[in-house]
């Protein structure tokens, strides 16, 4: 599939590994792919991206935010605390049982060694949703009988996926609704 890929897009697919890296993601997800398209836009996909207001700062900010995040937070506390399981109890629990520092060692280390280094490829994985979202790119591409899948398409294929984070990143729904809107419009203007 990534033969179909314009420069940009296999870039901004790369600059996703990267960056989720960087951002001490475990794995990548949408808002990576997103994070590498806006990052490698053409300057057409640019200047709608810059018309709605997202940069590669904005989200690259908005995911540094979201990785200093406590993995369960209050929001969580209160939904697990809705059907019936007390957050707070279960840390407590854990430090019991485990010690207290187990619940921030809860993250298996990496692992160390030659072998380790000689047959890891330091490569983290596309989680579902980010799969999800090449593919959606690459259906997005063949429904405008279009060779190539550009950065615009990744985009698409992201608002298309419509994953909570990504969605959130980019404004809410009714911002992706528009977004879509003035890409489509792009699209037909250069076609």
């Amino acid at each position: 599939m990534f033969e179909k890929f314009s420069r940009e897009a296999k870039l901004a697919v790369v600059n996703a590994q990267a960056d989720a890296k960087e951002l001490g993601a475990k794995q990548i997800g949408p808002e990576h792919v997103l994070l590498g398209a806006v990052s490698n836009a053409e300057p057409d996909l640019r200047a709608v991206l810059d018309a709605h207001g997202i940069t590669v700062d904005g989200v690259r900010a908005a995911l540094a935010a979201r990785t200093g995040e406590p993995p369960l937070g209050a929001d969580d506390a209160e939904a697990l605390r809705s059907i019936g399981i007390d957050l707070d109890a279960v840390r407590a629990g854990v430090a019991e049982n485990f010690g207290p520092r187990a619940w921030e060692q809860a993250e298996p280390e990496a692992e160390r060694g030659v072998f380790a280094r000689l047959l890891g490829s330091g490569r983290i994985p596309f989680t579902g949703p980010a799969k999800k979202t090449l593919e959606l790119a690459l259906r997005e591409a063949i429904h405008r009988k279009d060779r190539e899948i550009c950065s615009t398409y990744l985009v698409l294929g992201v608002l298309r996926g419509a994953d909570p984070a990504s969605t959130d990143l980019l404004g809410g729904r009714a911002a992706v609704a528009g977004l879509r809107t003035d890409l489509y419009a792009m699209l037909d203007r250069a076609a």
